[in-house]
């Protein structure tokens, strides 16, 4: 090796076996240059002769490189803006079916209601004891069917003759215009009315009517079924639409019915001139559009469902900022962390043209397929400590856990619990729902188990096949029995359908041990294991969906590994 210093400046050459050398040059590198007979070996002066080309083909190269790493993750962003709004295309139209189906439900129970008391009121009429028994019939209806606010009949002229309020009342609703229309068409189907502010009870009611014949087929009256307002309210509060979204429900002239965000003075409102109703309009009963909404101006992401049997319109809005908001936000960060990488490589590579330090740049290559075969390596230690299915922690990263966790305690002196839980009555959820049902039951009932524990020390994982364990340190049976009984109640709270089960939902048996490990005497895993396994049957025979746990903690467990 030898080393030159000139003025200042200071350059060392590694000479290998190969005769390669390496020049460093720091402090002023335009006084780097050197001539021929600084340096008798002729390996370097080809080196120099060499750098002149190199560097204008890494000068090109670094900005070639930064345009196209700026090129691709453009695209790719657009890509993603794109992606999004085709995501909350398909989200709004699975919730405009939704509330579509939802809402036709409702209607279609209310007409039901109406088919009855027609065929009734027809057969027997009002009065005297078949309208006693028809108005009893309507107050059970209304205490029963939470989508039906009220149910009247009206005579030929519009009176009140029987109502589902506990008292009678008297009044004439002959100006409605669902009276109007039944008076004037012998149509005998549902007819959805506009919707009315409701003279019994104040309220904001969508009228479902049928017309009353008498037996020669002149009209003799209506009976119509109200549904509240609130009701659809309700249904469509539990959506997510995001800040500036919106959900409207319109008859199929464009009457507003609902609208949310919800303001009393719109319904009745027409949105017939709006752009939404137009493309519904021009394009048929199902459809998409992003256009700006009639009342605020707001450009949404529209889908809109005209229900199959009733004159009803559902629509749904996403705001396109609420919809690319993340978008934004994340590419933006993506940009500015880009154009951080870029300068630097801008830097960087300035400072490569000029030293073209090639044994630098090899070490830079070295340590990059290194940094990448870490990157593997942990990616493959991942993979080989969870569970493909549930992705919580496998058998075999539980048992290691374990081995670890009995020497802790044996040196703390603290007890250590187990918990080990069995999905009730797995094999007829697969015989009865099928072998992907299953697994789906077996992801939601894993996603439960991290959300039940109360500290990171906690540990869950899959122990094989509908079988989960979790470690619980420095942890009572007091305690792991509370935290056994909270995983039950929350699988019990996911509501998953079980046909095969008497309690009609997918339930869970757990079975809890807790020790105190003898220092001088470690136990083996499999003890504590077949413990936690003895509680579980004990729970299974006792009934299923329980938690059993032994009668007192067990002192240190004396079978060694």
């Amino acid at each position: 090796m030898i080393v030159i210093s000139v003025q200042q400046s200071a350059f060392l050459f590694d000479v290998s076996e190969r005769h390669q050398i390496t020049v460093l040059c720091w402090l002023h590198p335009q006084r780097c240059a050197m001539s021929r007979s600084d340096i008798a070996d002729p390996h370097i002066s080809l080196l120099r002769a060499a750098r002149k080309p190199a560097a204008r083909f890494a000068a090109l190269l670094i900005a070639g490189v930064s345009l196209l790493i700026i090129g691709l993750q453009a695209v790719e962003t657009w890509r993603g803006r794109d992606l999004r709004l085709r995501e909350a295309e398909v989200a709004t139209a699975n919730m405009a079916h939704a509330l579509s189906a939802q809402g036709e439900t409702a209607i279609r129970v209310t007409d039901t209601v109406l088919a009855s008391v027609v065929t009734q009121v027809e057969r027997e009429g009002w009065s005297g004891p078949p309208g006693e028994r028809l108005g009893k019939y309507l107050r059970d209806v209304v205490a029963e069917a939470k989508e039906v606010h009220g149910v009247l009949v009206y005579d030929a002229d519009g009176n009140w003759v029987v109502n589902s309020l506990d008292h009678a009342m008297q009044g004439n609703n002959a100006d409605r215009e669902y009276f109007r229309f039944h008076k004037a068409s012998p149509q005998r189907s549902a007819h959805v009315g506009l919707p009315i502010l409701s003279r019994s009870t104040g309220v904001w009611v969508l009228p479902v009517s049928r017309r009353i014949n008498r037996p020669d087929g002149r009209f003799a009256g209506v009976v119509v079924a109200t549904i509240r307002i609130a009701y659809f309210a309700k249904l469509y509060a539990s959506f997510d639409i995001g800040k500036q979204g919106t959900i409207v429900l319109a008859r199929d002239d464009g009457t507003l019915a609902y609208r949310r965000p919800f303001e009393d003075t719109l319904i009745g409102k027409s949105i017939a001139g709006g752009l939404v109703y137009q493309e519904y309009k021009r394009t048929g009963p199902v459809g998409n559009a992003t256009l700006p909404a009639q009342l605020d101006g707001i450009v949404r992401l529209y889908s809109y469902r005209r229900m199959d049997s009733y004159p009803l319109l559902v629509i749904v809005g996403v705001s396109k900022d609420d919809i690319l908001s993340g978008w934004r936000s994340s590419a933006g960060q993506l940009f500015g962390g880009i154009g951080v990488v870029v300068l630097m490589l801008a830097l960087v590579g300035t400072r490569l043209v000029r030293q073209i330090r090639i044994r630098d740049e090899l070490e830079k290559e070295l340590l990059s397929a290194r940094e990448r075969l870490q990157e593997r390596n942990a990616a493959l230690t991942e993979l080989a400590e969870r569970d493909g299915l549930t992705g919580i922690s496998n058998r075999r990263h539980f048992e290691e856990a374990l081995q670890r966790e009995i020497a802790r305690a044996a040196r703390s002196g603290k007890p250590l619990s187990l918990i080990m839980l069995d999905v009730d009555y797995f094999k007829k959820y697969n015989d009865h729902y099928g072998h992907v049902a299953g697994d789906n039951c077996l992801q939601q009932i894993a996603a439960v188990l991290p959300v039940s524990l109360d500290r990171p020390s906690d540990f869950p994982a899959r122990y094989g096949g509908e079988e989960f364990i979790v470690l619980l340190p420095e942890t009572s049976g007091h305690g792991a029995f509370q935290v056994a009984e909270r995983i039950r109640s929350s699988v019990c709270a996911l509501d998953i359908e079980h046909a095969g089960s008497p309690a009609g939902v997918v339930t869970v048996s757990l079975g809890v041990c807790t020790a105190r490990v003898d220092a001088d005497s470690l136990p083996a895993p499999e003890a504590l294991v077949e413990q936690a396994d003895c509680q579980l049957y004990e729970a299974k025979r006792l009934g299923r969906n329980r938690v059993s746990i032994a009668a007192q903690e067990s002192t240190a467990l004396r079978q060694t590994a």
